[in-house]
């Protein structure tokens, strides 16, 4: 008996405050609007947007920066010499980050003298710290983008042709600049892949003319195939080929 007391007070009084807020809408959309105008429901939205941004990190490392051509060539690299899982993918992932690092530096210095400095002492707006962020990496993505990759994108955006590179709409330069690599890199890779081809046709031939044809060209060439990426220091010398490509 005394639950259903207590719960029918509960009740009207629940019943009374909706009915005090019915009665005032005014009231409500009043403190709606205070909430919205409060400095800390914006730095709420800036907390969400910089969790956004700092989410899409990844694929812009991949999209703007020299790593998609240098882990492209390692992973073939790897597939030339036939050694599957060695070096691993987190050995292969770490060394072309550390690389793009070094390739990138010049460009986030830039970057960071130019646009981010300035931003945190007040003197220049976000969207201008942006604009002069972007110009770095622009001038980055021109050099290394093919006209025919840059004209592709723009004829499809259905744009008026850029008077000057800086005119260039950056969601075009950007699947531009990736083609470009992604080209680049399959053309470094098929120049890995000759002198192991090599090895592995005089490896067969050597083995059927012995009548041996039940042996695996492919065990028996992958002691060669990793001696001579040795002897050549062929980590060196590629990593040598891609810091050059990138001048």
């Amino acid at each position: 008996m005394k639950k259903n007391i207590s719960t029918f007070f509960l009740t009207m009084f629940l019943c009374r405050a909706v009915m005090a807020q019915a009665s005032s809408p005014l009231t409500a959309q009043l403190n709606l609007n205070s909430i919205m105008s409060s400095p800390q429901f914006s730095n709420s939205i800036q907390l969400v947007l910089s969790l956004a941004v700092i989410s899409l990190i990844p694929f812009f490392l991949i999209s703007v920066t020299s790593f998609l051509r240098i882990i492209i060539v390692f992973a073939l690299a790897r597939t030339a010499i036939g050694t599957q899982q060695v070096p691993p993918n987190m050995v292969i992932v770490g060394l072309a980050l550390f690389m793009t690092v070094f390739i990138m530096s010049p460009v986030w210095e830039e970057v960071n003298e130019n646009a981010i400095t300035p931003y945190n002492q007040g003197k220049i707006s976000q969207g201008q710290a942006f604009e002069i962020g972007m110009k770095p990496l622009r001038k980055f993505m021109l050099r290394q983008t093919r006209e025919k990759d840059l004209a592709l994108f723009i004829q499809f955006s259905q744009i008026k042709a850029p008077k000057s590179p800086d005119e260039i709409p950056i969601y075009v330069l950007i699947p531009s600049f990736m083609i470009s690599e992604l080209k680049t890199a399959f053309q470094i890779g098929f120049l890995l892949f000759v002198p192991f081809i090599i090895i592995d046709l005089t490896v067969a031939n050597i083995l059927l003319s012995l009548g041996m044809f039940m042996l695996s060209p492919v065990m028996v060439s992958l002691p060669f195939k990793v001696l001579l990426f040795v002897l050549v220091d062929g980590w060196n010398l590629i990593s040598r080929g891609l810091l050059m490509s990138f001048r």
